[in-house]
C-alpha cells in the first residue's frame, strides 16, 4: 500500500509541477507581451511629440505670415520679389 500511495503522490507532484510550469510560462509570456506593448506605446508617444512640436512651429510660422500679409507694403514687396511684378515705369531683371 505504501508503494501505491507513493505512486499516487508522485503523480500528483508531477501534475502540480506541470500545472505550475504552464501557469508560469503563461504569466511570463503575458508580461513580455505587455512590455512590448508599453515599448511600442512609448515609441509612438515620442514620434507624436516630435510631430506636435513640428506642427506648433509651423503654426507659429503661418500666423506670422498672416500678420505680414495683412500689411499692404509687405504684399507689394513680396509680389515684386516672388512673381516679378513691377510698378509703372519699372523694369524687372532677374539675376541668377
Amino acid at each position: 500500500m505504501s508503494n501505491k500511495a507513493s505512486k499516487t503522490t508522485k503523480r500528483r507532484l508531477r501534475l502540480f509541477t506541470i500545472i505550475t510550469l504552464i501557469v508560469f510560462v503563461l504569466f511570463v509570456s503575458n508580461v513580455a507581451s505587455l512590455y512590448i506593448q508599453i515599448q511600442n506605446s512609448n515609441q509612438k508617444e515620442t514620434e507624436l511629440v516630435v510631430e506636435l512640436n513640428t506642427l506648433k512651429d509651423k503654426t507659429i510660422y503661418l500666423q506670422n505670415e498672416v500678420k505680414k500679409l495683412s500689411d499692404p507694403d509687405y504684399v507689394a514687396k513680396y509680389a515684386r520679389e516672388k512673381y516679378l511684378y513691377s510698378k509703372d515705369g519699372e523694369y524687372t531683371i532677374k539675376l541668377p
